[in-house]
This record gives structure tokens, sequence and C-alpha cells, in this order.
């Protein structure tokens, strides 16, 4: 299932942002989705096992950060018209931290009658830190 996208193929510009997203990662968040996702990991929910393993606190889990990531490159380009979507972990995430999105648009191209557009895509801290970076392709319907 496809949605019209929000932005205009013949309008978008190699250079484009599309709106950041932006979310503080809270415990909640991190129960929330060991529950949706079955990822029971004490490292993301137990504070002394994450203390005795060596880390400063319990972490988040990867996939929260892609889905974010990926949330908001979807909001933009409408759900469903991801053609391909890969991402890299750069750096854990930390209970307090505020994620913020960045999203830019690195091709523009008509293929097999598709209007295709890359994208290099991050979620950073709010210090500026990349956490998760990476690359998709939407198809533009309008």
């Amino acid at each position: 299932m496809t949605e019209k996208s929000k932005i205009n193929f013949s309008e978008i510009e190699i250079g484009d942002l599309a709106p950041e997203m932006r979310h503080e990662l809270n415990r909640t968040d991190l129960v929330r989705y060991a529950g949706a996702s079955g990822d029971y990991n004490p490292m993301h929910h137990d504070e002394i096992m994450a203390n005795k393993a060596g880390l400063p606190s319990v972490f988040g889990h990867g996939m929260f950060s892609a889905g974010f990531l990926a949330t908001a490159i979807t909001s933009w380009v409408g759900v469903g018209n991801l053609k391909s979507y890969r991402i890299r972990f750069v750096k854990q995430t930390w209970p307090g931290e505020t994620f913020v999105t960045k999203i830019v648009v690195t091709g523009k191209r008509t293929e097999g009658g598709d209007n295709l557009v890359d994208l290099d895509c991050e979620m950073l801290n709010d210090v500026g830190e990349v956490k998760v970076s990476g690359q998709a392709t939407a198809q533009i319907y309008n």
C-alpha cells in the first residue's frame, strides 16, 4: 500500500532537506520497544547488569533508532514508498538523549517510469553525534 508523497517530484532539488523529527529517548520507550519486539536483552532495561558489564547505563535498541529514522523518511515521502533503506549503527543511544533526524536529497531520476529520489539519512543526538547513518531510495507519487 502506498500513499501520496508530501513532496512534489517536479519541485524537489538535490540538496533539499526533509523536515527533521525530534524525540527524547526515555526508559518507557525502552520498555515499550522490548515488549513490542521481544528483545528483552537486560542491557536495555537492567541498570545493575549494564553497570556490571562496564556500561554507564542501559542503552537503546538499535532497531528502535532505525525505525525512528525510517518514520522520518516515510512521513515525508509517504508510507509504502521506500524502495530501499540501508543503515549502519554508528554509536549507542542513551536515555535522555534527544534524537534529531537529517535527511538530504542526493539524487533524483526517472527510471522505468518511476520517479525516484535518493536520500542520505542520519539520526544524531542533540549535540551532533551521529548514531545511525544510511541511504534510502523512495518512489514519489503525486
